[in-house]
């Protein structure tokens, strides 16, 4: 049994997974029990959700869920608008209802004719009453159409992984329904792996270089963002590509490829302003 539930998911060409989260992927399917991803943002996990279906061959379905998401919206949806223009103008039979029912993407998921990996992103977005509004169809794997008075049932559970940046707390019934795993943020060992991946010929030199400045950076107090994974892939590329010497990387050259925010941008100009070196700075 234990050897049939870790043989599942590995991680991918693209992915570099830690034994951990590796588990918890595998522990989530095996029991079939949506996984709830935690990580400050640059730690992979709208990336996990990717490599999971790329790595078992199955199509993924993303939800993006924004601050006004509604938990029926993921359901199914009633275009009441269409079928009064139908009915108004001829078009269409607005006898059928089944014709104005549009499937979410939890809908979709459901009907799928194979099993899909689908994403939950950033469920925190939403409000308080949304996760609890889905606790039923997550269970049950089913959901009810009052317009049509039909029960949709999943055709296949399918693999749920579902990401929060920890904006706020997630309800407690919510979070036993759930498999838990919080993506620490790599260390350089780690970050090497991943970066080896994208960047597989790059020089070493540069490497070290860029590392020990990212993380002389990341280890200050006062960013009120500080620079994720993506943010360092995007930095070696612009640093690869200028043709930039090795000795002034620690300069932070491209500063703008790492912070994103203009508080951030002005604490570093600052620094600079009082004469201070940019060494001491990062």
């Amino acid at each position: 049994m234990i050897k049939d539930w870790q043989s599942q998911f590995n991680g991918s060409k693209d992915y570099i997974v830690s034994a951990e989260l590796r588990d918890a992927v595998n522990i989530s399917i095996a029991l079939k029990k949506p996984l709830l991803i935690k990580g400050e943002p640059g730690t992979g996990k709208t990336m996990l959700a990717e490599a999971i279906a790329s790595a078992l061959e199955k199509n993924l379905i993303i939800w993006n869920i924004k601050s006004t998401t509604k938990a029926q919206e993921g359901l199914y949806l009633y275009d009441t608008v269409q079928r009064l223009y139908d009915s108004q103008f001829g078009d269409g039979d607005v006898k059928d209802i089944r014709g104005y029912i549009k499937l979410g993407k939890l809908g979709e998921a459901f009907l799928a004719d194979d099993q899909t990996v689908l994403l939950i992103d950033e469920i925190d977005k939403a409000d308080l009453e949304f996760p609890n509004d889905l606790l039923w169809e997550l269970d049950r794997m089913e959901f009810y159409i009052n317009e049509t008075k039909e029960t949709v049932r999943a055709k296949h559970r399918p693999i749920v992984i579902i990401t929060s940046n920890a904006e706020k707390e997630l309800p407690d019934a919510f979070l036993r329904r759930c498999i838990f795993h919080y993506i620490e943020f790599p260390g350089p060992d780690k970050m090497t792996e991943i970066v080896d991946v994208h960047f597989p010929n790059l020089c070493e030199k540069i490497l070290d270089q860029a590392l020990e400045a990212f993380y002389r950076l990341r280890d200050r107090n006062d960013l009120q963002k500080k620079p994720g994974t993506s943010e360092l892939l995007d930095w070696l590329q612009a640093l690869t590509l200028s043709g930039i010497p090795v000795a002034r990387i620690k300069e932070l050259p491209f500063l703008g490829v790492l912070l994103k925010k203009n508080q951030d941008m002005d604490t570093f100009t600052e620094v600079q302003e009082k004469g201070y070196s940019t060494k001491r700075w990062v």
